[in-house]
């Protein structure tokens, strides 16, 4: 008989949520629509819950989040942890001095950018986005908050498409990383 933990049964009642989208958005590209589990109160309290349950301990200050489903689970986890939000935006978005980096997606490729200003050395971060992939979104968000003095945590996500190889990417880096649910295809 399989036992399931608290935060198993919340996990996988999100995962449920989480629908895929065939050839979205564009032929060969199974999309995983995260806006069911938003708009499912009880999913989305159940999001926030299990990431302040792993991150209220850890001295957090900042929660970095990536545009731009990242900043919704972001925000709500900052606000939680009574701690800081660090936006990193697509370029030509900020105002002040910024860092750049590219990166490709699975569909295109696209610039990230930080204010140089944002972080501090006392900072001790986790960069947030809503999914996990090929990497090559966290993996440019990593490196732009490596061009800080900030102190890199974890990376998280709702959810990882194993399938996609986008951990590895991270290993590679050195990063751990945190998603609440997985999907094999």
């Amino acid at each position: 008989m399989t036992h399931y933990t608290a935060a198993d049964m919340r996990s996988n009642y999100i995962a449920r949520r989480i629908t895929p989208v065939e050839n979205f958005p564009k032929p060969g590209i199974r999309f995983r629509d995260i806006t069911p589990a938003l708009q499912d109160p009880r999913a989305l309290r159940n999001s926030i819950d299990l990431f302040a349950e792993r991150y209220d301990n850890m001295g957090l200050t900042q929660v970095v989040a990536v545009e731009a489903r990242g900043f919704i689970f972001s925000a709500a986890l900052a606000d939680r942890l009574g701690i800081g939000l660090t936006l990193i935006r697509k370029a030509g978005k900020l105002p002040r001095d910024v860092f750049s980096a590219s990166y490709m997606l699975e569909y295109g490729d696209d610039v990230l950018e930080l204010h140089k200003d944002a972080l501090k050395p006392r900072d001790k971060v986790i960069i947030m986005d809503d999914m996990l992939a090929t990497g090559g979104t966290i993996s440019a968000a990593v490196d732009l908050v490596r061009k800080t003095p900030a102190t890199i945590m974890e990376t998280a996500f709702v959810c990882e498409l194993l399938y996609l190889g986008g951990r590895k990417k991270l290993d590679q880096m050195g990063i751990n990383s945190y998603a609440i649910c997985a999907f094999d295809e």
